[in-house]
């Protein structure tokens, strides 16, 4: 098959890498649309009356043939995956090992963290959201309207690419290292018109909307979780301390000193269930940034 096109070079690399995980696919499309068209530029300030169909061909002899180029991504990938993916190893471990293993499982306190720091980037998220789209529609009717808008627009792929990047770190999912090409030389009306009608600039939009009520829940449910774990296991400090364990109606209650191991017992076994929800929230959470935030 001839390619003299870099919409046809780009059909043939997805080709190529068809089965590939999505995030590498996006990588992969975006170095290869980025470097034929800055080829085909600079090619063009020496040669102008070159045309696409004519240059192609010499400039994929320099970057690689299709073929060429899946098979170098799917080599580098071998060496670059995210540092908390999930391992196969813990699963011939023995119930026992595994349920309370949790506490020496990088990528649970990896989880653990990102659903800690969730309250912190889905208010930012939401925030930037709200307060960009309400400024952007307020001044729309104005001739710097338009150009804010688009700014706004190109700014959610460039958060959302930064929120990709605390998945993969934390959760162990691979994200994309690249957003969503979009041509350098293109006018600001005719990127905010490209963007607004792809559908993925949506997807990333809603995605970030919906971090602040999900980072929230996430935020309450773990450290709530925690704290009453840790609360079980230090019972016999509390008591050393001459405080007591709970109070009601302005009766106080302390826990007997023959209850200090079933406290303990029963705060461990807490915390190790908190870690375990963590992990398999986290797991939910990183199929969905997954689907919201690569293009396909």
């Amino acid at each position: 098959m001839t390619i003299n096109t870099i919409s046809a070079y780009l059909t043939a690399l997805r080709q190529e890498l068809k089965g590939s995980d999505t995030a590498i696919l996006q990588d992969a499309l975006y170095d290869a649309e980025e470097h034929l068209r800055s080829a085909l530029e600079n090619l063009r300030v020496t040669q102008h009356e070159i045309t696409e169909e004519a240059a192609i061909p010499g400039l994929i002899a320099e970057y690689g043939t299709p073929e060429e180029i899946a098979t170098a991504y799917r080599e580098v990938e071998i060496y670059t995956r995210p540092v908390f993916l999930p391992s196969q190893a813990s699963r011939r471990k023995s119930g026992f090992a595994r349920f309370f293993g949790v506490f020496t499982d990088p990528q649970a306190w990896g989880t653990l963290v990102y659903l800690l720091i969730s309250l912190l980037t889905g208010v930012l998220y939401f925030s930037w959201v709200l307060v960009g789209a309400s400024t952007a529609l307020s001044f729309a009717l104005f001739i710097f309207g338009l150009p804010l808008a688009a700014f706004f627009v190109l700014s959610i792929r460039g958060v959302a690419l930064v929120e990709g990047r605390i998945v993969e770190a934390l959760l162990g999912v691979r994200m994309p290292r690249r957003t969503i090409f979009s041509p350098a030389n293109q006018t600001w009306h005719a990127r905010l018109k490209s963007q607004l009608s792809d559908p993925q600039t949506w997807k990333m939009m809603g995605y970030l909307i919906l971090q602040g009520p999900l980072g929230t829940v996430y935020f309450l449910v773990m450290v709530s979780l925690i704290s009453f774990a840790l609360v079980f296991i230090g019972i016999p400090v509390i008591s050393a301390l001459g405080l007591p364990v709970i109070m009601i109606n302005g009766q106080t209650y302390f826990a007997p000193v023959a209850a200090y191991p079933f406290t303990i017992a029963f705060g461990i076994l807490l915390a190790a269930g908190s870690m375990h929800l963590a992990k398999w929230v986290g797991g939910l959470h990183g199929r969905f940034a997954k689907y919201m935030l690569v293009g396909s």
